[in-house]
Formats: C-alpha cells, sequence, structure tokens
C-alpha cells in the first residue's frame, strides 16, 4: 500500500498563489526573535493581527505570539525565549491600574490582559530587552514607567474644542492627521522617520498618554498637542508610537518610512541577543560593589531589594560574580580606632560569606577566579570578598593573614583621606609623600599572601611608589580616565600606561562624576568612551569594569547589575568582537588575580 502522502497539486496551487514578501537577513545570521503582547477576547482567547507579525518579518525578525497568562514564571520563559518585545494595540487600560476613577467615555476593558502586558514589559524592561510599543502599548508603557493617561480625549483635554479626530471612521491603512516630530537630531523618530516638521499618519484612539513618564523624552505630538510618542533612550532601548506603523506597512502607505520603527526593533534585538550569548558564554564580572554597606536595611541578598546589586540583579543582566567589599570609612589612625576597624572588617567579611547561605543553590563564595567559572557552569553565581581601605589592617600586618584567610582577593590601599599606609587622591595632607614605611611593608606582605593591591582612591605619588615595590600586577578596581574627566581620583594616562606594562588593569567606575565633567549629563555611553579610550591607549588586556554600585554610582542607562549588559551591547555596536568582550567583561580581571594568586603561592608559607 503507498504511504499517506501530501496532494502535489494542492501545493504547486498554493506555490503559485504565494505572495512574495522581502526579508531581510539578520546581519548575525538567523533572525531576532520579536515577541509580541497577544490581544485577547472571549471567543478566540489570545490572538493577534497579522498585520504585526508582518511588519516584524519584513524587518528581517521572527514574529512569536506571547500567549496571556498570569504566572510570572511563564512569563519569564517567554522572556528567555525572545530578543525584542512588541507592545501591541488593544481596548482601552483599566483604569483601577492608573489609579483612577472610570470616566463617562471609557470604552471596554479587560484587566486580564493588562496585568499581564504590565508584567510583561516590567520584567522585559529589568532584562534590558528591547521594547516598542503601539497605540495601546504606548499608553500602557507610560503607565507602566509612571506616565499619566487620557481616559478620553475628547472629554478630558483642555482645549477639546479644537481636538483632532483620532479615531476617525477611516480605513486602518489611510492618513488621519499630522505629527510634528522633535527636531533634536539625537531624536530616535526624527533619525528613523528623517528629520522634517510633519508626518502623516493613521490615527486609531480615544485614550492617550497625558504626561510622558520620567527618564522618557516626548518625541512627537499631534497638532493639537496630543503626545503621538516617546523614547527612554539612553535610559532603556524603549520606544513607542500612538499610531498604527504596521497597518500602514500592511496597506502599502509610506511603507518605506514606517518599516524604519520595525527595522530599528529588530537591530536592537540583535545587538541584546549578540550580548546576551556572550553573557552567557563568557565570565562576567564586576570588580567592585558596596552592597555591605547595606546589610542593615537589605539583609536579603537572595530577593529583589532596593539595593543595586542582588541575586536576582545579577541573573536579569547575566552577570556571573561580584568582588564585593567591606567597606571602611577613614578614621582617626590611634590603637583603639584600628581595633574597632578590624572588628568591623571582621563583622563586614563574615556577612559576605552569610549571603552565599541564603541560596546555597544559586549563590557561592568565591575565593579564587577557578571558583568563579565552576560557579558559572554550575549554574550559580559567586560572590569574592574583598577590602575597601588598608584603614583595616592598622598597624598590625599579620591581619593581612587573617583576612586572606577570610577569602579577601584584593584591599585597596586607601579611601578618602591619608591613612597609615599611603597618601590618597582625596582630603589628603600628603602624609607620607606616596607610601609609608609600613605602607611599602603591606605591599610586600600582600604579594607573600597572594593579595591584590588595589590603587582606586590613592594618590599619583601612592601608585607610583607602589608600581616600583609590587612583585605583582597592581589593579584600580574601579577608576577612570582623568584625560576624559579631570578628577583626582581618576587615572593619568602616564600611570595608565606604568600599570597596564606591569599587568595590571583598570577597571572603569560608573560613577557619573568620574564619567564627564558635568556629572549631570553623565551616562553609559561616558563609560563606554573610558573603555574604549583606555583600550586605545594601552590594548584590550588592561582594562575591565568596576562599577561601584551601592557606593553613590547612578548612571543613566546603567543604574544597577542587570544593567551592565547594556555597556556590553555598546561596546558590540561600536565594533567589539567576541574575543575582546571576553577580556573586558572578566577576563582580564580573573587574569590579573590569578596571577596574584600564583606568585603569593611561591612565596606564602605552606600552611595557609
Amino acid at each position: 500500500m503507498p504511504g499517506l502522502m501530501p496532494d502535489e497539486g494542492l501545493y504547486r496551487k498554493i506555490e503559485q498563489t504565494r505572495s512574495k514578501c522581502l526579508r531581510t537577513a539578520s546581519p548575525t545570521g538567523g533572525s531576532p526573535r520579536i515577541g509580541i503582547s497577544a490581544n485577547y477576547n472571549d471567543i478566540l482567547g489570545s490572538c493577534l493581527s497579522r498585520a504585526y507579525s508582518d511588519a516584524v518579518i519584513q524587518a528581517g525578525g521572527t514574529p512569536f505570539i506571547l500567549p496571556l497568562t498570569d504566572d510570572e514564571a511563564v512569563i519569564e520563559t517567554y522572556l528567555d525565549s525572545i530578543d525584542g518585545l512588541l507592545v501591541s494595540g488593544g481596548g482601552d487600560i483599566y483604569p483601577y491600574y492608573l489609579s483612577e476613577d472610570a470616566k463617562q467615555h471609557l470604552g471596554e476593558v479587560c484587566p486580564e490582559r493588562d496585568r499581564y502586558d504590565l508584567e510583561l514589559i516590567r520584567l522585559a524592561a529589568r532584562r534590558n530587552i528591547p521594547i516598542f510599543g503601539i497605540c495601546r502599548g504606548h499608553q500602557l508603557l507610560a503607565a507602566a514607567f509612571g506616565g499619566t493617561i487620557y481616559q478620553d480625549i475628547y472629554s478630558q483635554y483642555q482645549t477639546s474644542s479644537s481636538v483632532l479626530g483620532h479615531n476617525p471612521k477611516l480605513p486602518k491603512q489611510q492618513y488621519a492627521h499630522r505629527i510634528l516630530l522633535d527636531k533634536r537630531p539625537d531624536s530616535l523618530l526624527s533619525r528613523l522617520l528623517y528629520p522634517q516638521g510633519e508626518l502623516w499618519v493613521n490615527s486609531l484612539h480615544h485614550q492617550a498618554v497625558k504626561s510622558v513618564p520620567p527618564k522618557f523624552t516626548e518625541t512627537a505630538v499631534a497638532l493639537d498637542g496630543i503626545n503621538e510618542a516617546m523614547e527612554a533612550y539612553p535610559e532603556k532601548a524603549i520606544f513607542s508610537v500612538q499610531w498604527h506603523p504596521e497597518q500602514m506597512i500592511y496597506g502599502g502607505v509610506d511603507k518605506e518610512r514606517q518599516s524604519s520603527l520595525f527595522t530599528h526593533l529588530i537591530e536592537e534585538a540583535d545587538l541584546y541577543r549578540r550580548a546576551r550569548t556572550i553573557h552567557r558564554h563568557v565570565a562576567v564580572v564586576d570588580s567592585h560593589v558596596d552592597t555591605p554597606m547595606h546589610f542593615e536595611k537589605s539583609p536579603r541578598f537572595d530577593l529583589d531589594t532596593d539595593c543595586l546589586v542582588d541575586l536576582p540583579k545579577m541573573q536579569a543582566g547575566h552577570v556571573d560574580a561580584v568582588l564585593m567589599a567591606a567597606y571602611l570609612p577613614q578614621g582617626d589612625l590611634s590603637d583603639s580606632d584600628f581595633s574597632k576597624v578590624e572588628q568591623n572588617a571582621t563583622r563586614l567579611l563574615e556577612g559576605i560569606h552569610a549571603l552565599s547561605r541564603l541560596a546555597p543553590d544559586k549563590l557561592c563564595i568565591a575565593r579564587a577566579p577557578i571558583d568563579i567559572l565552576r560557579a558559572k557552569r554550575r549554574g550559580r553565581k559567586a560572590i569574592m570578598p574583598v577590602i575597601e581601605n588598608g584603614y583595616a589592617i592598622g598597624n598590625d600586618l599579620s591581619l593581612l593573614r587573617k583576612y586572606k584567610e577570610l577569602g579577601v582577593a584584593y584591599i585597596t590601599l586607601c579611601h578618602n583621606g591619608d591613612n597609615q599606609l599611603c597618601d590618597s587622591s582625596s582630603r589628603s595632607c600628603q602624609t607620607h609623600k606616596g607610601l609609608s614605611s609600613l605602607g611599602r611593608y603591606a605591599i610586600a606582605e600582600m604579594n607573600r599572601l597572594g593579595i591584590a593591591i588595589d590603587v582606586s582612591h590613592a594618590a599619583d605619588s601612592t601608585i607610583s611608589q607602589v608600581l616600583e615595590c609590587s612583585k605583582a600586577p597592581i589593579l584600580a578596581s574601579h577608576s577612570s580616565v582623568r584625560a576624559l574627566a579631570d578628577h583626582p581620583r581618576n587615572l593619568p594616562d602616564e600611570l595608565i600606561r606604568a600599570i597596564a606594562q606591569k599587568g595590571g588593569v583598570i577597571q572603569v567606575c560608573l560613577y557619573p562624576g568620574f564619567l564627564n565633567k558635568e556629572a549631570d549629563k553623565a551616562t553609559l555611553f561616558d563609560a563606554v568612551d573610558h573603555i574604549e579610550y583606555i583600550i586605545e591607549l594601552v590594548g584590550i588586556e588592561a582594562v575591565g569594569i568596576g562599577s561601584d554600585f551601592d557606593g553613590g554610582t547612578d548612571l543613566p542607562g546603567c543604574r544597577n547589575e542587570a544593567d551592565l549588559i547594556r555597556i556590553t551591547i555598546e561596546l558590540l555596536r561600536r565594533g567589539h568582537s567576541t574575543a575582546e568582550l571576553k577580556a573586558i567583561l572578566g577576563g582580564n580581571l580573573l587574569r590579573l588575580i590569578s596571577e596574584v594568586q600564583s606568585i603569593g603561592y611561591k612565596l606564602m608559607p605552606n600552611d595557609l
């Protein structure tokens, strides 16, 4: 009996009638996966207009409809599988979620969909997945990030007598009214839709964004003043429009211009996909966080907290390890104060160790780079203890051995103000003109024990003398470039060269005041500029990232540990290779610590 086979004649007819659509290949091969939030009704369940998926396909992406669910774990699984998110249009927003009473002309709402979409937006934004919102999606993004909404333009807008027809009885694909584009050259919409004043769009809504959220910028308005577009760059890769570009593309109206919005989403999604792949395959290490400063108010590192560094944020950003500092503020140089600072250092280091016991299946303490690599293979995040401020040593160098036994990987020689070891870059009286005699002995003992020497916060004279007497390469765990931002905490070119020549590494700090002479204008782009400056000056082997999160850092575009992937994205955008990113994201730092510990193994006593 012949096997059951499809009818060849039927498939020839299908081929004859197949429409030909232009597909754009992804620059990395394969299409970025774009999740599209589903609409919903009682008869069809989760559903979607074909215009959305066709627009994604024609821009070079692969669309996936994301069905409604109340299960956060399922939403997280969706986000594991996509590279970009398109929040689609639909009905009105449930006013309870806007903390508002329902207005007279409110249309049909679907609270289940609102709950789903808002949770989808929250979790995608935490992961830094690029997001594009359309119509209702535009309004939802405003609501999700703290903006406000008109439930009904015609009854609520203050100049309602001159309001345009925002939902006229016209075909979906046809022009309805004009909008005015933001004329700033850095506006995303102006770049994508050409830098001109007016643009015709379709219009299918009676709700609208009343006020854009904090950190967002309004990028287009209708001629009556109603908001038509906004973006969150550089804060997040999020943008949205009030009209329906997918319907204009579907109907062949202004197709090229409207398609550029989807092309941009695909390009951003491709960068995100590449960055996430890199983070999943290389060790990503942040060389300096100050989270122990907040132990008393946020002790649960395994949960999502107000701190900038915790386990959920490390997971969201695919960060494998943090070097966590027991920070000791500078005090008096008396025996009683040295005794107190030793106690505080021990308490903080023991607190760092205790974190791993909160979730032993997800967290571990790392004493060496190999521990970080093993943890990554086993799906765990690693914490490596360090000390910020050699003040913790007091006058007793034997404490260095105690700290080594507690797993300390490096010690920052000083903080703000001179201490018993050396002069500081800030609040210095040039007490020692660099290193003190005790400081020189401390350098030798740290070499012997395999503890890395961190010169962040140290005076230029201190750093020069450390370079002269250290047998091991040295580290600047959270320092930036003085040539780009003239601050004494930053390193001049001659010291960057000297550190690099001895195999050392400069980990760029994300503190705004160290990145831009006008701190209020600093963004993650400045941080990438500092990284690239060091690469140009001394090569790829001498640079990394030391965020200083939880120590006062608040950098637009990279505000917490989950956001470190955005620096990777920007480095990819500027053309850096996977091999270069492996070095920057952790390879250089781990190499240095391994070398320091290797030198220590040759010098230290066998019982340690």
